[in-house]
């Protein structure tokens, strides 16, 4: 349990280092591109795409699930121990997942905060606001107007029955 608790924090720091490396620069992800796409296809120069940066959550499980696939490979035929067992292997998967998701949360969170955007959108509360203040004044004025001008309702008139309405409308013969 603890080298689970050890492989799935390492994993979190893993996709955090990860997100953020392919957020930067992406040339492992534009070469594996170059190689299995033809011409027409291939990304173009101002795509900023990675294995797990700016990719949905199906396609980063894949790419993820296939570097641990890989690792997993690597430590059973170098080593003479077979330690890559399952729980390491989902728990370092899910790590990696979160940590991606946890940066990518941190670096639009940067891009969000700056000084400028602070400003507009405390403008925008405060508009916001304002427009509450005055229109609860306004719609307290215009209840009381509708409240004093009622329209009386003819009593009197007799009321069409619904086949007669209906008939009215062309619905029924």
């Amino acid at each position: 349990m603890t080298l689970e608790i050890i492989v799935f924090v390492a994993a979190i720091l893993f996709g955090i280092l990860w997100y953020w490396r392919e957020s930067k620069d992406n040339k492992i992800y534009r070469l594996v591109n170059k190689i299995s796409n033809s011409k027409k296809l291939q990304m173009k120069p101002e795509n900023k795409k990675g294995f797990i940066h700016l990719q949905p959550f199906l396609i980063r499980l894949v790419w993820v699930t296939v570097v641990f696939v890989l690792f997993g490979a690597i430590v059973s035929f170098v080593t003479p121990f077979n330690a890559f067992y399952i729980q390491y292997f989902a728990s370092a998967i899910v790590g990696t997942l979160i940590g991606s998701y946890i940066a990518s949360a941190v670096l639009f969170a940067e891009d969000k905060t700056k000084k400028e955007n602070l400003d507009k959108v405390f403008q925008k509360g405060k508009d916001i606001i304002e427009d509450f203040t005055e229109g609860s004044d306004k719609a307290a004025t215009e209840t009381d107007e509708k409240a004093s001008i009622k329209t009386p309702e003819p009593e009197n008139a007799p009321k069409k029955s619904a086949r007669d309405r209906f008939k009215d409308k062309g619905m029924i013969k």
